[in-house]
């Protein structure tokens, strides 16, 4: 486990280019505590959404908690299937003294990572971003109205 005190840095991104041009989903938490997210769904000439917000060092400590329990810092991205046309995704953290950097296409559905030749550490990434979407999604709807209720 990594000391609380040391600083995490994450950053994940998940997109492809198509009909609707670049679309993609990107969040980003710096070490002092910067969260930056990025949405862009071209569809019906919808703009692109930008947030960026400051969290609290226990949000920090939830953030390398969530991490440490998926266990990824342990796996390796080399027998993982490629970046294709049908989009791609990367995440990158620095705990501590440890760096990883993942680079694999995207994953539909859980049932993908089971035709993959590494289907546990698939499966540790699939589950390890649900719950870093669902962590960002709750601090970004807490900080801001997206679609304000008049």
């Amino acid at each position: 486990m990594t000391s609380s005190s040391s600083p995490i840095y994450l950053r994940y991104y998940v997109g492809h280019k198509g009909k609707f041009g670049h679309e993609f989903l990107e969040f980003e938490f710096s070490p002092n505590g910067k969260l930056r997210y990025a949405n862009n769904s071209n569809y019906k000439n919808d703009t692109i959404i930008r947030k960026e917000a400051y969290v609290s060092k226990a949000v920090l400590e939830e953030l390398k908690r969530i991490v440490e329990v998926a266990d990824i810092m342990k796996e390796d991205d080399k027998l993982w299937p490629s970046p294709d046309r049908v989009g791609r995704q990367e995440l990158e953290i620095v705990m501590g003294d440890e760096y990883i950097s993942f680079s694999t296409s995207k994953i539909g559905t859980l049932a993908d990572t089971d035709s993959s030749k590494d289907p546990n550490g698939l499966k540790a990434l699939y589950y390890l971003v649900q719950d870093l979407k669902c962590f960002v999604f709750s601090l970004i709807s807490l900080h801001f109205k997206i679609k304000p209720i008049w």
